[in-house]
């Protein structure tokens, strides 16, 4: 198995960040590169998180093969043989994830270097260029070089004042392994900075969320509060989308189809809604020539501006479109919820059938009933549970970042439940220590990552509704925030050689972070102390301290006690109320529709067919009878009299105002005026020759 663990976590990893991208990504729409380096940041991310149990295990084997080496020979003495407290020889086997020597530190290399060049250089530049509003690539790369050149110069200065710093201090001596140290001591603490505070966010809000919806009601109180708030983004992203559309407008108006620019406009109509782009291109008159007048048209940096703006406005409406469907949805399923808890046939009853296609193995497992106990009886439970156990988590994290810095005694959990593994070298229990640790630290920093929003600059929404931009700093948050929560991780279980001073052998991703005592003051004191803030902001978040922040400031946030909160819940109330009585119209229309083609489709059709048959019969003996007067009378080149007129009135049946009845009238008029049975021959679907 030796390389053979790694290797199928790298690949296991990789479809875990390809299936999450894909949710919120669109691989139709966006740029492929840009679906490629969110990609690689995410998998490199999610690749550390994996790896590190791993690497532990493989470092504690190598101790014990050191410890074993160094042990004393036995000595005699008088016949009497003693030994040198030492592990037992076969206590020392080989884990099963054991990864050979030599490769984890060229993997760490690779991976953390690879991260930090996209996280620093490649995605801000992608960023830049993947807003910009340029038409041709040069444009977009001298855009994005402009916009990135006061970004790359504001670390250039953060990382010469530390590169100062070690300079003027007679102690050091500058060599290339101390500069390496000194970029990542600054990477490192402008990531635990913002690690701490999404960190202690996250502490406590994961757990409250799945308390919370357990609660009755709760999760549809804040759904109309959502649907409030959605509503009036939703008419301000359509408002904005039709101000840009009358500038476009304007525009195309003013450029001719031989204007030097014109190119330009066609690119930005190309941006627009379908509905927008036949209006626009209905209103064009092609045929006027572009004459040089003293007119003024825009320049193409004010169309590179507008293209910017189109494409920003577009992906913003339809954003709120997929989302209030989306809502809508879940509205009305928690509504469904509600009002059969108090079912007394224990079968889950849906006011709307699901518009997605049902899988045929779901439907036969996931019946009404089985339905009905899940969500009404077990599903409260199940969050109740899972609340506490990360409670639970939660306790034990924030215990251990104020006491890690203490290795006499060990106050620290997740270190002290590491060394009762490692005395027994139980290496199954160790990695799924190491992975639920690392794992729920992760989820906790991450999932804040997923739900931040700032402003409409930054935004992942699902469904694949997340703009490059968003995916782009989200792949930079990630990278950043990656190699300090693992290096909070292995001092949480002293396995950092900065905690534990007294470890002979550091892990293989501690040795590619370099020794700190190039920066005395952060390894001895930020990295020590700082996490300890971790406190205050779990006591903020537990009271929403921030949330409170943001309602002052006019951001509504949900909030039980708040009268603003009661106002948009009862308006999304009223809203998804209106739309069910929209969606309840359509679908009764629909039902009417089908209940009388299936009780009136077959009957007309037969009808119809006995009808053609009696027509049949009375032409072939009108036919025999009549031969002689008909052939008169159709040799006539002034048409039908008044006789024939009468003859065909009394073979002709009698009206039926059933459907398509009158189109089968066998009286003939070539005015196409008012017939006598009350219809237009224009207006009905006449089968007058149908027979003939």
């Amino acid at each position: 198995m030796s390389g053979a663990a790694l290797g199928i976590e790298i690949v296991v990893v990789f479809f875990l960040a390809l299936i999450i991208l894909h949710r919120y990504g669109d691989f139709k729409k966006q740029h492929k590169l840009v679906i490629v380096a969110t990609l690689l940041a995410w998998h490199l991310c999610f690749l550390i998180v994996f790896i590190l149990p791993l690497d532990v295990t493989t470092t504690i084997y190598n101790r014990c093969k050191v410890n074993l080496k160094s042990s004393p020979p036995e000595s005699t003495t008088n016949n009497v043989s003693y030994t040198t407290p030492a592990p037992r020889k076969h206590e020392c086997f080989k884990p099963w994830s054991y990864i050979p020597d030599g490769i984890m530190p060229i993997f760490w290399r690779v991976v953390y270097w690879t991260s930090q060049f996209l996280t620093w250089i490649l995605l801000p530049f992608m960023q830049s260029y993947a807003r910009s509003g340029g038409f041709s690539i040069t444009g977009k790369i001298k855009t994005a070089l402009i916009e990135n050149a006061i970004y790359y110069g504001t670390y250039l200065l953060i990382f010469g004042a530390f590169l100062i710093y070690v300079a003027i201090n007679p102690k050091f001596n500058l060599q290339w392994s101390q500069l390496q140290t000194i970029g990542i001591a600054a990477a490192n603490t402008w990531g635990l900075f913002l690690l701490v505070l999404l960190l202690g966010y996250g502490l406590v809000e994961i757990p409250r969320s799945h308390w919370n919806g357990a609660k009755k009601g709760y999760l549809l109180m804040k759904t109309y509060f959502k649907a409030a708030k959605l509503m009036t983004e939703k008419a301000d992203a359509e408002e904005n989308l039709e101000d840009i559309m009358e500038e476009v407008r304007k525009v195309n108006e003013s450029f001719k189809y031989n204007h030097p620019l014109r190119k330009c406009v066609d690119t930005i109509l190309k941006k627009c809604p379908i509905e927008y782009q036949e209006r626009m291109g209905r209103n064009m008159d092609d045929y006027e020539d572009f004459e040089e007048r003293p007119n003024t048209y825009p320049t193409e940096k004010n169309l590179a501006k507008l293209h910017k703006q189109v494409i920003y406005s577009v992906q913003r409406h339809r954003r709120t479109q997929v989302q209030w469907r989306i809502l809508l949805e879940q509205a009305f399923y928690l509504e469904d919820v509600a009002k059969n808890e108090t079912s007394a046939t224990h079968q889950f009853v849906h006011t709307f059938p699901s518009q997605e296609p049902e899988n045929k193995i779901a439907r036969y497992l996931y019946t009404p009933t089985v339905e009905w106990y899940w969500e009404c009886l077990l599903r409260p439970w199940f969050h109740r549970i899972l609340a506490i156990i990360l409670a639970t988590f939660s306790i034990i994290v924030v215990w251990s970042e104020c006491t890690f810095f203490s290795t006499r005694p060990v106050l620290s959990l997740f270190a002290v439940f590491i060394k009762l593994a490692e005395k027994n070298y139980n290496y199954f229990y160790i990695e799924m220590a190491c992975f639920l640790t690392i794992f729920f630290l992760s989820i906790c920093v991450y999932s804040t990552v997923f739900r931040i929003r700032v402003f409409n600059y930054y935004y992942l929404a699902s469904h694949h509704q997340t703009d490059a931009y968003s995916l782009l700093f989200s792949g930079m948050l990630f990278c950043r925030l990656t190699p300090p929560l693992c290096l909070n991780f292995l001092g949480l279980t002293h396995m950092d050689s900065t905690i534990a001073k007294s470890l002979e052998q550091p892990t293989a991703y501690t040795s590619i972070m370099g020794s700190m005592k190039v920066l005395s003051f952060i390894a001895d004191g930020f990295y020590i102390y700082y996490p300890m803030l971790v406190v205050i902001l779990c006591v903020a978040t537990y009271f929403s301290l921030g949330t409170r922040c943001l309602n002052l400031l006019g951001f509504q946030q949900f909030m039980g006690d708040n009268e603003m909160t009661s106002d948009l819940i009862d308006e999304g109330k009223e809203l998804i109320r209106r739309e069910k009585r929209k969606r309840q119209r359509q679908e009764d229309g629909e039902n009417r529709r089908r209940e009388w083609k299936e009780r009136y489709g077959n009957n007309r059709e037969d009808s119809s067919r006995n009808r053609n048959v009696q027509t049949d019969q009375k032409e072939s003996s009108f036919t025999e009878t009549n031969t002689t007067r008909l052939a008169s009378k159709y040799t006539r080149s002034n048409g039908r009299n008044e006789r024939d007129r009468v003859e065909l009135l009394q073979d002709a049946e009698p009206l039926d105002f059933n459907a398509d009845s009158v189109g089968e009238d066998p009286l003939d008029s070539d005015s196409g005026r008012y017939q006598p049975g009350g219809r237009y021959l224009s207006m009905s679907r006449s089968r007058i020759f149908d027979d003939v």
